[in-house]
């Protein structure tokens, strides 16, 4: 490994089917006042809101409520849970539901006391919250797989107003204290969320894997989440009950962005980059925003990082390789990416998410672009994996 770097994650998990049972024993870590931040009610229709209410109520708790944190929050709901939060004068905050509400929750912990123009700020000038102001402290009691959220300090908020999408990590204050990873929660979710979320996890362990040549160890952790991602989507498509396969996601979910497999990588989040853009136009889940316009970037980043892709073919896919070229090996291996995710449900285009050509000029203008992985990509460049898209 040729990077340098200092590891440190504080979320403590809890995992498995009775995990819901410590949040009472997490309750005495924090003050008596609790946001809680739920979605549009899923949680209240299957039965998990009304578990974790009457922990709290057991507790003795103050439960200030605000549902209706939607799959993409905007900042408008941002600045609507932030004004709840100052109002109540809560305490901490706890999240309840998927990735969304956990995004949501840190950014709302990361805002209450920041006096400034916190959008400016935190999203779009990208900087952290000073050493001596308060956060919220952040627990999550996660229901869906995919965005790695339970255990890392991103965000993602868009300005509906604008059309724009931005994502930003947090320093490590901000990775939630606790969360509660219960398989049986991630079976509630429609079978669209749950297939979105399989491509959302794939999508972090490839972004991540998808830089540098040097043998990092970061790449064999990589290669193995892949496997069990590919192995358990399969059989969770099949069989959406199947407690050994959800289960595995969730872990996967949780590995594959917690930061520890991006140790010594140069990361290249472009994907995400243009799938939060098309998200913003489209309103799509985000995993098939991020399927849509991977199979256009990825042949374009095929060439410089050949080596890497054919690597990715035999070990991800088990392509055999003999008697073709290394540029073969490498498209196989996009081949049967490409299969899996017709397999398990996944749009390939943006067509499909309702996106139109008259979008991509304001999808272009939206993606921020920068140097990752092994591209460069300008916004002309943008404009034709888009197109390719279509």
């Amino acid at each position: 490994m040729l990077g340098n770097f200092s590891y440190h994650n504080p979320t403590k998990l809890y995992f498995g089917d009775e995990s819901l049972n410590y949040l009472k024993d997490e309750l005495k870590n924090f003050g008596p006042v609790v946001l809680l931040n739920y979605g549009s009610g899923s949680v209240k229709r299957n039965g998990i809101y009304d578990q974790v209410v009457a922990i709290l109520r057991e507790a003795g708790l103050t439960i200030v409520e605000n549902p209706g944190v939607m799959s993409n929050p905007t900042l408008e709901k941002l600045r609507e849970g932030i004004q709840i939060a100052r109002e109540n004068k809560v305490d901490w905050i706890l999240a309840l539901g998927g990735g969304s509400v956990c995004d949501y929750s840190k950014a709302v912990a990361a805002s209450v006391f920041y006096e400034g123009d916190y959008w400016d700020q935190f999203w779009l000038k990208q900087q952290q919250p000073d050493a001596n102001q308060k956060l919220l402290p952040v627990g999550c009691i996660l229901t869906m797989a995919g965005t790695g959220s339970e255990m890392n300090a991103g965000t993602v908020i868009t300005d509906a107003e604008h059309t724009f999408k931005v994502g930003h990590v947090f320093d490590d204050r901000l990775m939630p204290k606790f969360s509660i990873l219960n398989p049986k929660f991630t079976m509630t979710v429609p079978d669209n969320q749950m297939k979105a979320g399989i491509y959302d996890i794939m999508n972090h362990i490839m972004e991540q894997y998808f830089s540098d040549f040097d043998d990092n160890t970061s790449d064999y952790l990589s290669e193995g989440l892949m496997r069990s991602l590919i192995v358990s989507s399969r059989i969770a498509v099949k069989n959406p009950q199947d407690y050994e396969a959800r289960s595995n996601i969730m872990w996967t979910a949780t590995w594959a962005l917690n930061t520890l497999i991006g140790l010594g990588k140069h990361e290249d989040w472009m994907v995400h980059m243009i799938g939060h853009s098309v998200g913003a136009w489209t309103h799509a889940p985000h995993g098939y925003c991020l399927a849509a316009v991977s199979m256009a970037y990825y042949r374009r980043a095929m060439k410089p990082g050949l080596a890497k892709f054919v690597r990715f073919a035999k070990n991800v896919w088990d392509v055999r390789g003999e008697g073709m070229t290394d540029k073969q090996i490498a498209e196989a291996g996009l081949e049967a990416l490409k299969k899996w995710m017709l397999e398990i449900g996944l749009p390939l285009t943006i067509s499909e998410l309702g996106a139109t050509p008259e979008m991509i000029p304001g999808i272009t203008r939206g993606t921020i672009c920068y140097p990752a992985g092994y591209l460069d990509l300008k916004p002309e460049d943008i404009t034709e994996i888009l197109t390719e898209s279509m």
